[in-house]
């Protein structure tokens, strides 16, 4: 069943290219069967030849390996990288390759993070593979162990035999996916589900965001990094805040990889500061993580819950009830707000009319953009 509830899960939190990168990998290199591996960025560069390394390693050995890559995301890999790839043993499929038929075709792309051991073991996040995410991005992802492993393996499988999903010209060996495995029940688990988005057409993620922002009664902190975020999202937080609930945003500050969208989401400030919100940026590097706290509900995924993602991307999050994750996800926040400006509000409605004329041309760009179908 779709964005089912299934019990029995564990969750880990990597917090930091530093943990998950290593986790990731001695993952895949003790693969025994089977891995899938989907990403919206890759790259040439040294992060990209790690994993093709590790990938085609793997598939040496006898493990069937499967890179589901974003058409528009893998444009930096080089034909050299990707025949590499095909050469080492690698299946090599790529999502809604750029064409010329449609603009708004264009604009949808696979922005999902998954990565699948063996039908046991899964890991998701906002990661890539740029390298970017070695030192210069600040990044998180989660390491899944239990049945919901199940549901990122099928968010895989669906797309992978998709009919905007190919492989390039001449390549026949991309075709096949190997058995599927059942993941394992652990006892003493707790309770996960997979959550999906398919742009405008399917928006589990942002309904279920929207649920437990209503629900919070203690605390909301959402870390994003492109906070451009819809009507609907911004009237709830307002709401919450005014009655009461502890919101706070992580976001971005002036290290940002597109200015624009800082900018765009900057004209909302105001509004969310006069009714109780707290705004944090991130000073020591550019935030990139994306990942919700309510009460002891966490979401940790690709979704970065602006009204860009959530109209034209597939996305995927991991929702979880785990105390110990939560309070794992809470000091992650405590950190991060130690190392970011809080935003005054009296200081924000003073601010000088260049940065309000900034917001204000790239909150017009944003609209037109939004606007094509």
């Amino acid at each position: 069943m779709q964005n089912a509830w299934r019990e029995g899960n564990q969750f880990t939190l990597l917090p930091e290219a530093s943990r998950f990168l290593p986790a990731m990998f001695e993952a895949v290199h003790a693969a025994q069967h089977y891995i899938l591996v989907e990403l919206y960025l890759m790259e040439s560069g040294e992060l990209a030849e790690q994993v093709s390394d590790a990938l085609i390693n793997a598939a040496q050995r006898g493990v069937d390996v499967c890179l589901l890559l974003d058409g528009y995301g893998s444009m930096g890999l080089a034909s050299e990288e990707r025949q590499r790839l095909r050469q080492g043993g690698v299946k090599l499929r790529f999502f809604n390759p750029i064409g010329f038929h449609s603009l708004a075709l264009n604009l949808s792309r696979d922005h999902r993070k998954i990565v699948v051991i063996d039908g046991e073991l899964a890991f998701t996040g906002g990661f890539g593979a740029v390298d970017e995410f070695l030192n210069a991005w600040y990044e998180i992802a989660l390491r899944i162990d239990g049945p919901v492993v199940a549901d990122w393996e099928q968010l895989f499988r669906r797309l992978w035999s998709s009919r905007l999903t190919r492989a390039e010209k001449g390549d026949d060996s991309a075709g096949t996916l190997p058995a599927r495995r059942e993941p394992r029940l652990h006892a003493n688990g707790l309770p996960g589900r997979a959550m999906s988005a398919r742009g405008y057409r399917y928006q589990a993620i942002r309904h279920s965001l929207h649920d437990r922002v209503n629900r919070a009664e203690t605390r909301l902190w959402l870390c994003t990094p492109y906070f451009v975020p819809t009507f609907a999202l911004r009237r709830r937080l307002v709401r919450a805040a005014r009655r009461g609930i502890d919101v706070r945003l992580l976001l971005p500050g002036a290290k940002h990889d597109h200015p624009g969208v800082r900018y765009a989401g900057q004209r909302f400030y105001q509004s969310l500061l006069k009714a109780g919100v707290r705004i944090f940026e991130f000073q020591p590097t550019f935030i990139h993580a994306k990942f919700v706290l309510a009460d002891e509900w966490v979401s940790i995924g690709s979704c970065n819950f602006d009204h860009w993602n959530l109209h034209w991307n597939l996305e995927a999050n991991q929702e979880a009830l785990d105390p110990q994750l939560a309070e794992s996800v809470r000091e992650l926040f405590e950190r991060n707000f130690a190392a970011s400006q809080e935003v005054d509000a009296k200081a924000w409605a003073a601010r000088p009319w260049g940065q309000r004329a900034r917001e204000w041309i790239y909150g017009l760009l944003d609209g037109v953009i939004m606007r094509l179908k």
